[in-house]
């Protein structure tokens, strides 16, 4: 049964907040979802009561997603990162954009324009952030990235992936520091943990607030 536009995005905000391994708090769903913390609590408390319970809830604990809840939202996430996909390849929005227009349209698709999304881009399996996209069969396939921010002098990698920040975002595509580009780390300050990194030709200095947004694979 198709869920609630609330519904889905309950599950997908659990499950990216405890991806981790950490239960979603209640208090980081409010945030994130814009609720009080009260609203928050009656909802995760009926998702945890429906036949089959989505989601698995013990007070001051957290929630997290039960079998069926995690499917219903890979689901939703597969929506979600297929259509920024499409809206960057086929609608020249920029990465800073397509998040919005993205949430919206997730709730609506139908699977059947799910696949035809996913054929007419070639299946990709990362969406213009990096994110990994959920399989057809609602898997997501294992990260393998490092934070950018735990890379020392010396070591090279490529972007993997970014945080969806569109401040971080556009800053990020002025820089051009974008998935799939290689850098190398030329220095590290232990005082403020800053690095100074390399991409062709040009140097630039960036502190945690950007390091810690940006996923790399540390070439070996």
């Amino acid at each position: 049964m198709k869920k609630s536009t609330s519904t889905q995005d309950y599950l997908k905000h659990i499950y990216e907040l405890s991806e981790g391994g950490e239960p979603a708090s209640t208090n980081d769903l409010a945030r994130v979802l814009k609720v009080k913390p009260a609203s928050v609590t009656g909802m995760v408390q009926k998702l945890a009561n429906e036949k089959p319970a989505l989601v698995e809830y013990q007070k001051h604990q957290g929630a997290t997603l039960t079998p069926v809840g995690k499917k219903a939202a890979l689901e939703v996430l597969r929506h979600h990162r297929l259509l920024e996909t499409w809206l960057v390849q086929t609608l020249g929005y920029s990465w800073a954009e397509v998040h919005e227009e993205a949430e919206k349209l997730e709730h609506v698709i139908s699977e059947d324009f799910e696949r035809r999304i996913a054929a007419a881009l070639g299946n990709p399996t990362r969406d213009p952030h990096g994110e990994l996209i959920p399989t057809p069969d609602l898997k997501m396939p294992q990260d393998d990235s490092a934070s950018l921010s735990s890379l020392r002098s010396g070591q090279s990698a490529t972007i993997l992936r970014v945080n969806e920040d569109p401040n971080l975002l556009r800053h990020l595509d002025e820089l051009g520091l974008i998935p799939g580009i290689r850098l190398m780390v030329t220095g590290y300050s232990p005082l403020d943990n800053n690095l100074t990194i390399k991409v062709e030709k040009k140097s630039f200095v960036l502190g945690l607030n950007i390091t810690t947004k940006i996923f790399v694979e540390v070439e070996k």
